[in-house]
């Protein structure tokens, strides 16, 4: 387990917690200022569940089956604490916040 490959984990659940979130009708209704459309809570939705899977892809490459799963799982942890931070005390932060983790991600992808 590296720092790199944590970070790398990180930063993909991150961004789709962010997506799965802002696909919620609640919080698409808080951040979009009225109900969002069915085809944007769908976009995140998938956008959401795709990043989840290339967290875990990312972990069982870097860590292997043997730890990879449960760095996975503390990393989802760890970016679902953020999310839920983020959408209490600063609910505008998260669209520029899960935007910025994607080329963070992507630059410390080939670090690994």
């Amino acid at each position: 387990m590296t720092p790199v490959a944590v970070s790398l984990t990180s930063l993909l659940s991150f961004s789709g917690l962010a997506c799965l979130c802002l696909s919620m009708d609640r919080h698409g209704r808080t951040l979009f200022h009225g109900r969002p459309s069915r085809r944007r809570d769908r976009a995140f939705r998938v956008a959401g569940w795709l990043f989840i899977a290339l967290a875990f892809a990312a972990a069982v490459i870097t860590a292997d089956w043997n730890f990879g799963p449960v760095q996975w799982l503390g990393s989802l942890t760890g970016a679902a604490l953020i999310v839920v931070a983020l959408m209490s005390y600063r609910p505008a932060w998260i669209r520029p916040a899960a935007i910025a983790a994607l080329p963070l991600a992507m630059a410390t992808a080939f670090f690994v």
